[in-house]
């Protein structure tokens, strides 16, 4: 839902994602991975890449795509396997 809200009002797409965090925690269940990486650890800011967060591939220690929220700075990495 904050994917299709984004490109029209970002901050009622926040508002979901707060939502959806909120009702996560009170439940005590875990968000899927797949919204779990467009959700910044640090500011629960909403990532959408070339708009709040920058996407680059990392060769340093092992492949990684890093994430970087442009709100906050944090850096989000996931390991790419098989190489």
């Amino acid at each position: 839902m904050a994917r299709r809200t984004f490109p029209s009002d970002p901050a009622l797409a926040q508002r979901y994602v707060d939502t959806a965090l909120r009702i996560a925690t009170r439940c005590r269940v875990r968000l899927p991975r797949e919204y779990r990486l467009h959700v910044c650890r640090k500011c629960n800011g909403f990532l959408v890449p070339g708009e709040t967060c920058r996407v680059r591939i990392r060769q340093r220690r092992e492949p990684h795509v890093a994430i970087t929220c442009l709100k906050c700075g944090a850096i989000k990495r996931i390991p790419i396997r098989g190489f």
